[in-house]
């Protein structure tokens, strides 16, 4: 039986999810990536919270993009959410790709997060 791509997607997220985990010291990067858009949460995973997050859906950011389902869009999202953890005194996360492939939309998310000062 071949598994369809959103059933492989959440096997992976579930085999993620096993070993990741958000602590204060250290809270999880979830980016979630969908057709159009694309989320990041940092989130303490001890106290159930969500402490920082951003999205192409943000007035600030959807003003200056063209598209918001691209690389680049992706990549003012890592920015900013690198910027907003800085200011939250966050520094060191873990990254969760939601079972995503680390790959494009994904990596370059990422990628622009580490560039803002993120450690993972």
């Amino acid at each position: 039986m071949k598994l369809t791509r959103r059933e492989s997607t959440q096997r992976r997220h579930g085999r993620i999810r096993r070993k990741v985990i958000g602590t204060a010291e250290r809270p999880r990067l979830a980016v979630f990536r969908s057709n159009q858009h694309i989320y990041a949460q940092i989130i303490d995973d001890t106290r159930h919270h969500t402490l920082v997050s951003a999205s192409t859906l943000e007035p600030s950011l959807k003003s200056e993009l063209n598209s918001s389902g691209n690389c680049a869009a992706s990549v003012q999202v890592g920015k900013l959410i690198a910027q907003r953890s800085l200011e939250q005194g966050i520094r060191q996360v873990v990254f969760d790709r939601g079972g995503k492939l680390y790959h494009g939309r994904v990596k370059a998310l990422a990628d622009a997060a580490r560039e803002g000062g993120l450690d993972f």
